[in-house]
């Protein structure tokens, strides 16, 4: 079942990359609250047909509703920086950064979970920032402010896949599915009078329901993987996506990132792959 996990982690890598494109090309001509909106609405949609909760109530009871509304508002200021932030940035970029969330993990672990952090896991996550500034390029007229909107976004996704893995053993996916969309419906709906810009061809269109099928879709796969193999096992997978963002911002962009944003991600990349090791090595010894 893990080598399933892994293919699921994988595929939620694609659906991850569809949606930062289609987020960052709705960018060009919509604001962020109708684009994020988009997002929610049509993972919601999708959620419920797959939830169907009218034909089983049951799904919509969480044995920890307070954490799934903190996952909730979590995901949504993710998103939220996530789009601010590839207005500005090319999605290679964003995914370099976006590649801190294990090290934020790893760093969360101890005040949240009580895991202890170490000094190999601190050296790693030094090592980890070291690699953002490579890439990200501070001090230099490449660097852009809205990096650190961008890093504000992997903190909640941090505390989001924390909750995650949380909830894995308390509330079934499809619950959990349709709690993932509560806080940006609730908190996105009643601005969309005020900001809501009407598409201009059917492309937008058929892009903003691509949001939902992406999020829906890629989110759920996350959450399936992480019933069927534990998260040191599941997140070196989640490097692959550096290269569908590239392919991506190719092809749909014409960017190229240079190589110091190479040249950082494989350095974020290789300390995340290490705790991933580290910790997986961890529950070894403690299972015998």
């Amino acid at each position: 079942m893990r080598i399933f996990a892994i293919a699921l982690m994988c595929g939620a890598m694609v659906c991850f990359t569809g949606l930062d494109t289609s987020s960052k090309w709705l960018g060009l001509g919509l604001p962020v609250a109708q684009i994020v909106w988009a997002r929610y609405a049509g993972a919601a949609v999708i959620a419920v047909a797959v939830a169907r909760p009218w034909s089983q109530p049951a799904v919509l009871r969480s044995k920890r509703p307070g954490l799934q509304a903190l996952r909730s508002l979590l995901l949504l200021g993710s998103t939220v920086s996530v789009v601010v932030a590839l207005r500005q940035l090319q999605l290679a970029e964003t995914a370099t950064i976006s590649f801190l969330t294990p090290i934020f993990v790893a760093l969360l672990a101890g005040p949240l979970l009580g895991e202890r952090v170490g000094g190999e896991r601190s050296t790693a996550i030094a090592i980890g920032f070291l690699g953002v500034l490579i890439a990200t390029r501070p001090g230099t007229s490449a660097f852009q402010p809205v990096v650190v909107v961008a890093i504000a976004g992997v903190v909640c996704n941090s505390g989001y896949v924390l909750a995650t893995r949380k909830l894995a053993a308390f509330d079934s996916a499809p619950t959990t599915l349709l709690w993932t969309q509560a806080a940006g419906l609730v908190f996105l709906t009643p601005l969309l009078p005020w900001v809501w810009r009407w598409p201009q061809s059917i492309h937008v269109w058929l892009a903003m329901a691509g949001l939902g099928v992406f999020a829906a879709a890629g989110h759920g796969l996350l959450i399936v993987a992480h019933r069927f193999a534990p998260a040191p096992v599941l997140t070196p997978f989640s490097y692959t996506q550096l290269i569908w963002m590239i392919v991506s911002g190719f092809v749909v962009f014409g960017d190229w990132p240079p190589m110091a944003t190479l040249a950082g991600a494989s350095l974020v990349a290789a300390c995340g792959v290490w705790l991933a090791i580290r910790e997986r090595a961890g529950r070894r010894q403690l299972a015998t």
